[in-house]
C-alpha cells in the first residue's frame, strides 16, 4: 500500500492550497481517510476526515470552515483544500487510511502517506 501525498509549499496568510493524496496497493472506497498534521515536538493532530463514501466529513475546530476534505473514488485520490491559511497552520501534513469507525485518533489509521510541508509566512 502507498499514500502519496503532495501539494504542499510556502505561502502567505490568507493564501491558498490544495494537498492531494493518490493511494495505491488498495481498495480506496472500503476505507475511510483522513488529514493529520505535525509540527516539530508535538503530537500528530487530526485535521479532517472523510467517510468512504464521501458524504459525511469532520474537522477539527481550528480549520473548520477554512480547509475541505473531498476525495475521489474513481480517481484514488483524497483532497485537502486549504483557505484562508495562517501561519499556524504551518505543519507537515499527513493523508493516512482507516478500516474502522473511528476517525480522530491517528491510532484508527493503518496506512499513512510520507506527508508534505506546508508552510505559511505572516
Amino acid at each position: 500500500v502507498q499514500l502519496q501525498a503532495s501539494g504542499g509549499g510556502l505561502v502567505q496568510a490568507g493564501g491558498s492550497l490544495r494537498l492531494s493524496c493518490a493511494a495505491s496497493g488498495l481498495i480506496f472506497s472500503w476505507y475511510g481517510m483522513g488529514w493529520f498534521r505535525q509540527t516539530p515536538g508535538k503530537e500528530r493532530e487530526f485535521v479532517a476526515s472523510i467517510a468512504r463514501s464521501g458524504h459525511n466529513t469532520d474537522y477539527a475546530d481550528p480549520v473548520k470552515s477554512r480547509f475541505t476534505i473531498s476525495r475521489d473514488n474513481a480517481k484514488n485520490t483524497v483532497y485537502l483544500q486549504m483557505n484562508s491559511l495562517k501561519p499556524e497552520d504551518t505543519a507537515t501534513y499527513y493523508c493516512a487510511a482507516r478500516s474502522g469507525g473511528g476517525r480522530y485518533s491517528p491510532n484508527e489509521y493503518t496506512y499513512w502517506g510520507q506527508g508534505t510541508q506546508v508552510t505559511v509566512s505572516s
